[in-house]
């Protein structure tokens, strides 16, 4: 069992940044392909980055490409999301998601993951 905590969401104005991190309670993070996904109100969970296990290998959904960058730092069990130019339409709660599975591409689907965080909240005001 894997425990995901998420930080870093807030308050920002448009055109500004924040720096999600996700800290996993397992030594082995290594291990982990590793997910961020985002979930407006009344809206379905929907895929952010993805940075996969052993090829490191990252991907991004369409509208945060050039502006949100995935990291990972493994001897701190931590996964990063920067995110720059930010814009309302990027207000929403942000999950982290994990799975051992060892995929060459990074998996889009949050089926494919096996632990999720609680989430952290991220508004960008107009």
């Amino acid at each position: 069992q894997v425990q995901l905590v998420e930080s870093g969401g807030g308050l920002v104005q448009a055109g500004g940044s924040l720096r999600l991190s996700c800290t996993a309670s397992s030594r082995t993070f290594g291990i982990y392909g590793m997910g961020w996904f985002r979930q407006a109100p009344e809206k379905e969970r929907e895929f952010v980055g993805a940075i996969a296990r052993t090829s490191g290998m990252i991907d991004y959904e369409d509208s945060v490409k050039g502006r949100f960058a995935i990291s990972r730092d493994n001897a701190k069990s931590t996964v990063y999301l920067q995110m720059n130019s930010l814009e309302p339409e990027d207000t929403a709660i942000y999950f982290c998601a994990a799975d051992t599975t060892d995929w060459t591409i990074p998996r889009s689907s949050p089926a494919e993951y096996e632990y999720w965080g609680q989430g952290t909240q991220v508004t960008v005001s107009a």
